[in-house]
């Protein structure tokens, strides 16, 4: 081994300690910077020539800048910020839903539909309260539309998050391509990339708190980024998001797809996760419950106080559904009618009874209108070609003694009596004269437009009180019939009462929270966990970079101190010469 040969492995300790202190100076300089992956240098020996066998080796060299990276601990970090995510937003969705219903406050729906029936519940009582009663129906009726606006108010501000959401990974999605692009360039070893690659590994964490996301990287490099096992990013392409609304029922989801190609992502955890499942689940179906609520309350009460009565008897009277012309010849369960095909309630088969009344004689006759609604013809065969048509309850109440019933100008049915005649409706088993809005109580047919009677609302003493009993006259029978749908098993609400209903659709809600709520807990315990686990192994340690200057140093300043030792060697070599 030659004085030169010494001279150039102390050189390479020289190179390799001015490197390693580099290397720690950035890990230190990055020290408060979370999204920074500690670097270390990996050292190897250079081998000596085959030919020496007594050279020991020609010094040392940087095998590669390494970022200290767990690849297993990175997907499951990933995976715990998108639980966490996740069940952030579900409970902030519920804790605003919780706050609109305002249960138990006595400013809620429970107790306006409680303070309703109530009311009714006076007048039965032949309390002069016809007044109350309209009030109370008209403040039950604002309540509900308001609720049901700030619900709907709600589910269009997760929309805009989700909007926003789905924009921003778009973009993150493309960054991630670029980087993806950049480290290729450079190869899956150039430790300058090294900055690209802990960018691209925060976009993916950044995107790991939106969307379940996996990576699986390939030889050089590249980050492939998967939602479930449709692939988003694909090398240095982005194959990018969008919205898509899809009708289901009377209303429209909301799901998130490739643009690429429209394919459907099941995006199940992270923000947008959680925002989907809490706008397509607890909101949709606390609107859809508030609804049903609504629109069976309008039916029922309508289908009592249709047939409901003064001591007086009716002189005009006037529906307030309005049926386009050509589905008044069409039967009321025809699918092609489509004025009755939208409502949230239908007529049955069964029939009610007219009874015409002259004052000033006492004569009385009570006539039956049939409505024929069975599904099936005169043949027996399923169709509704033979069924009860709008236009055929026009023309069997035109038929009776002493009254003229047609649709007016805006479809709806108008019946009016003869002269010196008076007639009541009883005994509705078929609900023809609530769904067409004859003699109603409210009118709308559900939360959003539900409202009381215009009628009764401009002269109260229009409400039906009585009704007929049997044969004979019964001054509160409507409104103890009224008063007694409180607490009846309706089939409109899955066997359920109003309250009942009610009280499921708010018990949800509080599960969906206390369990929004407890995933949250968790998750953050099992995110902070994962992170510090995270940052054992790629975060800096002061001590530990402390430590390694001082070992570069050591070497350094033993690599120099042979060179000298080698230039004295040589030195008093040449002398001798």
């Amino acid at each position: 081994m030659s004085l030169t040969g010494a001279i150039q492995i102390a050189k390479s300790a020289l190179t390799a300690s001015q490197l390693g202190l580099q290397v720690s100076s950035q890990n230190l300089a990055n020290i408060a910077n979370p999204s920074y992956t500690r670097q270390s240098t990996l050292l190897q020996g250079v081998r000596g020539t085959s030919s020496d066998k007594f050279l020991p080796g020609r010094g040392v060299q940087i095998r590669a800048i390494q970022r200290q990276v767990d690849t297993a601990l990175q997907a499951r970090l990933r995976n715990g910020i998108s639980d966490e995510q996740s069940a952030s937003r579900s409970l902030g969705v519920a804790n605003q839903l919780e706050n609109i219903l305002n249960e138990l406050t006595g400013y809620d729906l429970s107790t306006q539909v409680n303070d309703f029936f109530s009311s009714w519940s006076d007048a039965a009582n032949l309390v002069n309260s016809n007044a109350t009663v309209v009030e109370q129906g008209d403040r039950l009726a604002s309540f509900i539309r308001n609720m049901r606006g700030d619900l709907t108010e709600l589910r269009d501000q997760v929309e805009l998050d989700i909007d926003a959401s789905v924009a921003q990974a778009d973009a993150m999605l493309e960054e991630v391509a670029s980087l993806n692009a950049q480290i290729n360039i450079t190869g899956p070893s150039n430790a300058s990339a090294n900055p690209l690659r802990d960018r691209r590994d925060e976009l993916i964490n950044e995107l790991a708190s939106m969307m379940d996301v996996s990576v699986v990287e390939d030889p050089q490099g590249n980050y492939d980024v998967l939602v479930g096992s449709t692939p988003v990013v694909l090398g240095g392409l982005s194959r990018g998001l969008e919205i898509e609304r899809v009708p289901s029922g009377d209303s429209l989801s909301v799901r998130v797809r490739v643009r690429d190609d429209a394919t459907p992502l099941d995006i199940e955890s992270g923000s947008i996760g959680g925002l989907l499942s809490s706008r397509n689940g607890v909101v949709d179906q606390t609107i859809d419950r508030l609804n049903a609520l609504t629109s069976q309350l309008i039916f029922e009460v309508n289908k009592r106080h249709s047939t409901g009565a003064g001591v007086e008897g009716l002189r005009r009277v006037t529906g307030s559904l309005q049926v386009q012309t050509d589905d008044r010849l069409l039967a009321f369960n025809d699918p092609a009618n489509t004025t009755f095909a939208s409502l949230p309630f239908e007529p049955s088969n069964g029939g009610f009874f007219v009874e015409v009344t002259n004052p000033q004689t006492g004569a009385n006759s009570r006539v039956r209108i049939d409505v024929d609604l069975d599904g099936l013809t005169d043949a027996g065969l399923n169709g509704t070609d033979d069924d009860t048509s709008p236009n055929d309850i026009a023309l069997a109440l035109n038929a009776v003694d002493g009254i003229s019933a047609s649709f007016n100008a805006n479809g709806q049915l108008r019946v009016r009596a003869d002269a010196g005649v008076q007639f009541r409706f009883a005994d509705d088993s078929s609900g023809v004269l609530a769904v067409l809005g004859v003699n109603a109580y409210f009118e709308g047919t559900g939360a959003d437009d539900i409202a009381v009677n215009a009628t009764l609302v401009d002269d109260p003493s229009g409400l039906m009180l009585g009704g007929i009993a049997g044969d004979s006259f019964v001054e509160n029978a409507t409104a103890l019939s009224i008063v007694d749908l409180q607490d009846l098993v309706l089939d409109g609400l899955n066997g359920r009462s109003i309250e009942q209903h009610w009280s499921d659709s708010v018990q949800r809600v509080g599960v969906a929270s206390s369990s929004a709520e407890t995933l949250a807990q968790a998750s953050t315990v099992v995110r902070q966990s994962l992170e510090a686990q995270r940052a054992s192994v790629s975060g800096v340690s002061a001590d530990e970079e402390s430590i390694n200057l001082i070992n570069n140093q050591q070497q350094y300043e033993g690599a120099a101190r042979l060179i000298s030792l080698a230039d004295e060697m040589m030195r008093t070599l040449l002398a001798l010469v």
